[in-house]
């Protein structure tokens, strides 16, 4: 054994305390990059868990942190900053910060407005089971759910609400959305609300048991003539599948052989309740719709042999609102040359969101991939400028003048595709219709755009249903509730209350506008009677796109 000398210390020193240091270093950056992950990883698996995705691809979600400066910068702040930094803050501000310039459609979502987001998608949320509008600064109920906590208990359409438990709602101009959040509550919970009644003199007080609520999607169906059916979807839920399945059939009894889909205004939803509905349409093998992604390989959604409406002529209605689900289900319609578009070009959405939910109720909503026309097209619109950009694209296609002439549109031939019929489409912003419908501008003057941004049209509706409720509460259908009110001074009524609100009348213009005026104003008194069995059937002769459509299927 070599034994060192007190002279060698003097040598070995140095260098020992040299490789001290660096080891020290070394344990450090690693004890510190250990430490990071276990803050970062604790954090997110503590917090989450893997939601399967509402919206497509159903693979499994892994969070890997790395020891990168995100990571650094958080130990550093967690560890030296001057005051106590809460991690649950800095989740809320930087989550959100990194999603926003990803693209347009992933979204953080806080476990507060979690709720909200999804119950349209469940198809349902638990209340008591009431339809109410604000009139007057008091809740006014318009219609009961059928067999719903609220209807069981006695409450009818026409009641205002003026008290729920011990908050007064009348009087005290309340925010409807607060009163929503009052009524709302978990099911097999009470609430207690105090009624007042036309014809009672004193309050009425009744307790409701909250319930499971339906949200329904299908918005109406009926039958146009004997051969045409109308159904319209507003949004692609859980339900909707189901919803659509039993109003086609009910049709199908009624002897319909062609069908309008009414899908304006639908911004989309739950990607498989739109490839279920075009299964219905399609021959047995014919590609639906297909999604891809970086790190999601290919996936074909294909028609099976179980389709009710292979044999019925089709058209599908869109329009600049109509996204997502709805360009997934018209462009399979398009590419297989099966049925017509009519109406314009729709959003431009063809991005799939993947949903991870965290343990304190938050979530994230992740692009995954794309989807994918039978063709091979991406309708999806650009987005790369910024979310601001993006969201303005509507009203850049307005002033463009593309809602009144559809030679306003010009797609590059790059983004041209050929349909196994022939027919060119194009990707890369929306779905163009085969038939182009301009914006309807008949009847509009200064008089009409005065009273709609006023809301008159709708209160007056609102106030006249109340005060002859009882004259048209055995009525069952629209033409009942039309005939009805066309016996009635309805245009003097509506002309004084509307001046009584502060808009004088113009003769002129009112002529000019009156046929729209007064439509509405029928559409949405059988509306508050029977709901929208009632509204659509009135509102059809003012409903140019819709005109169309039917003026198309007559000669086929």
């Amino acid at each position: 054994m070599k034994i060192f000398r007190k002279d060698n210390l003097k040598i070995y020193i140095p260098l020992l305390l040299a490789v001290a240091m660096v080891i020290g270093i070394l344990l450090g950056n690693l004890f510190a990059g250990m430490r990071v992950k276990a803050i970062i990883s604790n954090e997110i698996n503590r917090h989450s868990q893997y939601n399967k995705s509402l919206f497509g691809a159903s693979q499994g979600l892994q969070i890997a942190p790395k020891n990168d400066k995100i990571n650094s910068a958080l130990y550093y702040v967690l560890n030296e900053y001057v005051d106590t930094v809460s991690v649950k803050k800095i989740n809320e501000d930087v989550i959100p910060a990194i999603l926003k310039n990803l693209d347009p459609h992933s979204v953080y979502i806080p476990s507060k407005e979690f709720q909200r987001y999804n119950e349209p998608l469940e198809g349902n949320f638990s209340g008591i089971g009431v339809q109410f509008n604000m009139a007057d600064d008091s809740v006014a109920i318009i219609s009961t759910i059928p067999n719903g906590p609220s209807e069981v208990v006695g409450i009818m359409p026409g009641d205002r609400i003026i008290a729920v438990d011990d908050s007064v709602v009348a009087g005290v101009n309340m925010p409807s959305e607060d009163i929503v959040a009052m009524l709302k509550g978990k099911k097999g919970t009470s609430v207690k609300v105090k009624i007042k009644r036309h014809g009672t003199a004193d309050p009425i007080d009744f307790e409701i048991i909250r319930d499971d609520i339906p949200l329904y999607s299908v918005d109406v169906h009926y039958m146009i003539d004997d051969e045409i059916g109308y159904i319209k979807i507003s949004q692609f839920a859980q339900t909707t599948y189901k919803e659509f399945i039993s109003a086609a059939e009910d049709l199908k009894a009624e002897g319909m052989k062609k069908i309008i889909l009414d899908l304006r205004g639908n911004g989309g939803g739950i990607m498989g309740a739109a490839t279920s509905i075009a299964d219905q349409f399609l021959d047995d093998g014919r590609l639906i719709v297909y999604t891809e992604g970086r790190s999601r390989p290919r996936r074909n959604e294909y028609a099976s042999s179980k389709g009710i409406l292979k044999d019925d002529i089709l058209i599908i209605l869109l329009d600049e609102f109509s996204a997502s689900a709805s360009e997934i289900l018209a462009g399979a319609m398009q590419d297989n040359d099966r049925g017509i578009i009519i109406g314009r070009r729709s959003f431009g959405k063809g991005l799939v969101q993947e949903q991870m939910k965290f343990s304190d109720g938050s979530a994230i909503r992740l692009t995954v991939a794309k989807y994918y026309t039978p063709t091979g097209r991406s309708i999806q619109k650009p987005y790369l400028n910024g979310n601001e950009e993006y969201h303005q694209d509507i009203n850049k296609r307005f002033m463009h003048g593309e809602f009144e002439f559809a030679d306003s549109i010009h797609f590059s031939d790059s983004l041209k595709f050929t349909t196994p019929g022939g027919k060119i489409v194009y990707g890369g912003g929306g779905v163009m219709p085969d038939i182009f419908v301009p914006v309807d501008t008949s009847g509009l003057s200064a008089y009409y755009t005065k009273v709609k941004s006023l809301g008159l049209i709708y209160r007056f509706a609102f106030k006249y249903t109340d005060l002859h409720r009882e004259k048209m509460d055995d009525m069952t259908n629209a033409k009942e509730i039309s005939d009805y009110i066309d016996d009635q001074n309805i245009k003097a009524d509506f002309i004084a209350y509307a001046s009584s609100k502060g808009v004088k009348p113009n003769y002129k213009q009112i002529s000019e506008s009156e046929e729209v005026i007064l439509t509405q104003v029928k559409a949405y008194i059988a509306r508050n009677m029977i709901d929208n069995i009632g509204f659509y059937p009135i509102i059809k002769s003012i409903d140019h796109t819709l005109q169309v459509a039917i003026d198309t299927l007559s000669v086929k």
